[in-house]
């Protein structure tokens, strides 16, 4: 019981820990906690599809919430040219202000800088899109697409930065020039496509985002969908390994039911003789009945405050070093997550695991209890 304690505790909390990480760095990439759009946009991803006035709106936000994690952007596609190639690519339109709050892309320039100027022709690219397109930092870039009119767009910028996430799509297919050049370039008359809001917590994200709805204009039929509307993937993908995780859970705990079982049914076996002169002596079955499962809660009770005391200590280590999976760099890296896990120690990942293993065991001692009841006391003091 207390290995298998240890082990829940431990699990779970690297299991929770993962998922965090998972969320928190999918988030920081371009979602943000939640984002102001308009209707539609989060499925179809039109051009046409904007917020009006977006740098306005995106600063009377700001201020309200007395946040700077609050950044306008546009997105728009385009062929990107360069001397030898030509690459279609997806173009983010940032205030470069703003952008580095609720954004991780910005300290993930590798070479140059990042943009500094929201309206220089200047250019931030992945750097697989940079080897594709053979350039460098300096080198400059032929960007052509189609305004939110129809009409022809394009751009000649300078590269300035080049920077590396990790993940290949986003590092082949992702630029971001300044939300001002973007605006001229794709005719934008002063909209954008999403304004990007990260809380403090997850856990004030439907409090912000009540505020935020307060905020638009009535007349806009602006929308401001959660992270949770805005990769839906992510959550049924923490399902489903939740799902499967708890179904070995659920097997651990069982195998520990059993192994219970057959200890409290041998005791009781082995003091079949004992309990025969007892219960001629006027102790009834039921008692003794108590008295097993008493011997029951009294070990699963030891189990489970030494397994959590020694899993919190064992978990607590790695909460603070890490834990490396050498070799899974790759693999990490394509779920958005570090090369090294952090445990998360919370009361679910301290206390769920155990508890469910003292109430599986407490069920696992009542055949052995009930057993008693059918124990003649004749028949049983007769055992050598």
């Amino acid at each position: 019981m207390v290995f298998s304690n240890i082990l829940l505790v431990f699990m779970m909390s690297i299991q929770f820990g993962m998922y965090g990480l998972m969320i928190d760095n999918s988030l920081q990439i371009f979602t943000g906690h939640m984002q102001v759009q308009a209707p539609g946009y989060k499925d179809d991803q039109k051009m046409r599809q904007t917020v009006p006035d977006i740098v306005r709106l995106a600063t009377a936000i700001r201020d309200e919430l007395n946040s700077e994690t609050v950044a306008a952007r546009g997105w728009a596609f385009a062929l990107a040219s360069s001397d030898d190639r030509s690459f279609g690519i997806g173009i983010y339109g940032v205030e470069p202000e703003f952008e580095q709050r609720v954004s991780n892309i910005p300290g993930l320039v590798l070479n140059g800088r990042y943009l500094d100027k929201t309206d220089a022709a200047e250019i931030v690219i992945g750097s697989v899109l940079a080897r594709n397109l053979r350039v460098k930092i300096g080198d400059e870039l032929t960007l052509m697409g189609s305004g939110v009119d129809g009409s022809f767009a394009a751009a000649v910028v300078n590269i300035v930065g080049i920077f590396e996430s990790g993940v290949k799509d986003i590092d082949r297919n992702i630029a971001e020039i300044p939300l001002g050049l973007f605006q001229d370039m794709f005719f934008m008359e002063g909209a954008g496509h999403q304004i990007v809001i990260v809380g403090d917590s997850l856990g004030v994200v439907p409090e912000v985002q009540a505020t935020v709805r307060s905020l638009l204009p009535a007349d806009s039929n602006l929308v401001v969908p959660d992270w949770d509307e805005l990769l839906p993937g992510l959550k049924q993908a923490i399902q489903a390994d939740m799902g499967s995780s708890f179904f070995m859970y659920f097997v651990l705990v069982v195998l520990v039911s059993f192994s219970v079982l057959n200890t409290q049914l041998m005791s009781v076996l082995e003091r079949t003789r004992e309990f025969g002169i007892v219960m001629a002596l006027g102790l009834k079955p039921g008692r003794l009945g108590r008295l097993v499962l008493l011997e029951t809660a009294m070990m699963g009770l030891m189990g489970t405050v030494l397994g959590v005391a020694a899993g919190a200590l064992v978990t607590s280590w790695f909460t603070s070093n890490g834990l490396a999976f050498p070799g899974m760099d790759e693999m990490a890296a394509q779920f958005n997550l570090p090369a090294r896990m952090f445990p998360e120690i919370n009361p679910l990942t301290l206390f769920a695991g155990p508890f469910i293993v003292f109430v599986f065991t407490m069920l696992a001692a009542i055949y052995p209890a009930v057993r008693l009841r059918w124990q003649n006391p004749v028949d049983a003091m007769r055992v050598a």
